[in-house]
């Protein structure tokens, strides 16, 4: 038996036993692509109402309720590493943004470095992706999307407070040793950094280098190396 597909509905639910509207998209997907029937189950989910099993109730084509049978996870706050980095390639950029999701990203930071190809985004689509995989992962919550800014503008306003491991390659790095609940990640473009930003990242008070190894990594590749490495070192302090 299939577990029942999730999809994340972004509106307050109401009490147990009501429904909760389904947009055209939304019954296009469930109907057309994964051809659910009127009654069949579904979990709905967002960060305010938890999850909760539901059934389809199907009005016509393109209009629909979840009907609220019963919560299953109840909402959790969010905890997670900041992710900060310069927007890639399309398909590049994609992958960053689905594999930090399922790794606990809360927050995407995107910034513009002097080696920045990209310097606009789609914040929509960045959010559609996240919530495709929030929804894949079974994660709660769906991470922030930040407006693209200059990295500059960005080391400015971070706390000197909170951790922010930048991975500096061909750099003398810091041992990494327990990390810290709240904390960031830092990831460069392809190229890495300049000279310019390669100092001004060595004089930021928050700024920690950190080494993924001796093979100079994508930039995407960097991101779930940065994540998976940061993630066991904050759990060794749970």
């Amino acid at each position: 038996m299939q577990d029942a597909p999730r999809l994340y509905l972004d509106l307050p639910f109401p009490p147990q036993g009501e429904g909760v509207a389904l947009d055209a998209d939304q019954m296009r997907y469930l109907a057309t692509v994964l051809r659910l029937q009127n009654g069949d189950t579904l979990h709905v989910f967002n960060e305010a109402a938890g999850e909760w099993e539901a059934r389809l109730e199907i009005q016509r084509k393109d209009r629909g309720q979840a009907l609220l049978v019963a919560q299953v996870r109840a909402p959790e706050q969010p905890i997670g590493p900041v992710l900060v980095f310069a927007p890639l390639k399309r398909d590049a950029t994609d992958l960053v943004l689905r594999m930090g999701t399922e790794m606990g990203v809360t927050r995407f930071c995107p910034v513009i470095t002097e080696r920045t190809n990209t310097h606009r985004i789609n914040a929509e689509r960045f959010r559609a992706i996240a919530i495709e995989a929030a929804e894949q992962c079974e994660r709660l919550d769906i991470p922030l999307i930040d407006p693209l800014r200059p990295l500059t503008q960005l080391l400015a306003e971070w706390q000197g407070s909170r951790a922010l491991y930048a991975a500096l390659e061909r750099q003398e790095s810091e041992s990494v040793g327990v990390v810290p609940g709240d904390y960031g990640l830092l990831i460069g473009p392809e190229g890495g950094f300049s000279e310019t930003e390669r100092r001004l990242l060595n004089t930021h008070e928050a700024i920690i280098p950190i080494s993924l190894g001796k093979r100079i990594l994508r930039a995407d590749t960097a991101v779930v190396a940065g994540l998976a490495q940061l993630a066991f070192r904050s759990s060794q302090s749970i």
